[in-house]
């Protein structure tokens, strides 16, 4: 944690607002004071006479200057976010959580699974993926969402499928006379992967109802329990585990989380809640 407060709200300034899709935003900023996160763990972010709310960097951890948070609008503080403007002062708290443990994943096979607005924590996750390029024994990325215009980063994302260290495929659910790949549910092209499934590691992040079936198949393909890891971004508020907003059974996410171990919840009623 930056700040042995965890209250304290650094001051930031918008730098860049971009349109990733219909309904998300990306928010490019620069904090009065350099903020180091690993990559999984989230900030919470500060609107003036708003409120905040709870996102994971999407940027990349090794620049800490400035950051970057893509944004859904789906309530009072989001929608404030999407008004945000180039020169606007905002707030951010943190680093909270737990990020993912990348010194586990050197020497094996990774897949990454990721679905609509999901994206946004992975794109932090590859970033420092392709930063160890070279200490893995093969990187897969597996991608899905709705329809073509609801992908973010989609030409970065295409940048990405010209690496010779990644092994890429993407789906949409009902495509349009743009869309030249796959159709169908992400769980449909988990197999083309063809990996090491027993040593490997798996790693899902994105809606409930997705991320439920994901793991089913993860499962059924051979990957041991230990070695799937979800992001579970349940209602943070408070990020230190004082305001039970985020308790999943006997965790809160925003301090024992949001990177879980699949033995670790699997057996809680509302995990998919």
């Amino acid at each position: 944690m930056l700040e042995k407060n965890p209250y304290r709200i650094l001051k930031a300034e918008v730098l860049e607002v971009t349109a990733e899709t219909p309904t998300i935003k990306t928010i490019r900023f620069k904090p009065e004071q350099p903020v180091p996160f690993r990559t999984g763990q989230f900030i919470e972010l500060t609107i003036p006479g708003v409120g905040e709310s709870p996102f994971t960097p999407s940027s990349k951890p090794s620049i800490n200057d400035v950051l970057e948070v893509s944004v859904m609008k789906v309530g009072k503080v989001t929608e404030k976010v999407h008004q945000l403007k180039k020169g606007d002062e905002i707030g951010v708290r943190g680093p909270f959580g737990n990020g993912y443990p990348l010194d586990e994943f050197k020497g094996k096979e990774v897949l990454v699974v990721g679905g609509g607005c999901g994206f946004a924590p992975l794109r932090s996750l590859m970033y420092s993926l392709f930063e160890l390029s070279g200490q893995f024994k093969k990187l897969c990325f597996r991608g899905g969402c709705k329809a073509p215009s609801e992908f973010l980063y989609r030409k970065e994302i295409e940048g990405w499928a010209k690496r010779p260290d990644l092994n890429l495929e993407l789906t949409v659910d009902k495509g349009d006379e743009s869309w030249k790949g796959h159709v169908g549910l992400v769980t449909t092209i988990l197999d083309s992967a063809q990996m090491d499934y027993k040593n490997g590691i798996a790693i899902l992040c994105g809606p409930p109802i997705m991320m439920k079936f994901g793991a089913k198949k993860i499962m059924e393909m051979g990957f041991q329990e230990k070695n799937l890891f979800l992001s579970m971004e349940k209602n943070m508020s408070c990020g230190i585990g004082k305001c039970g907003h985020c308790r999943l059974g006997t965790y809160y996410c925003c301090k024992d989380g949001p990177v879980f171990r699949y033995d670790q919840i699997k057996n809680l009623s509302e995990i998919w809640d």
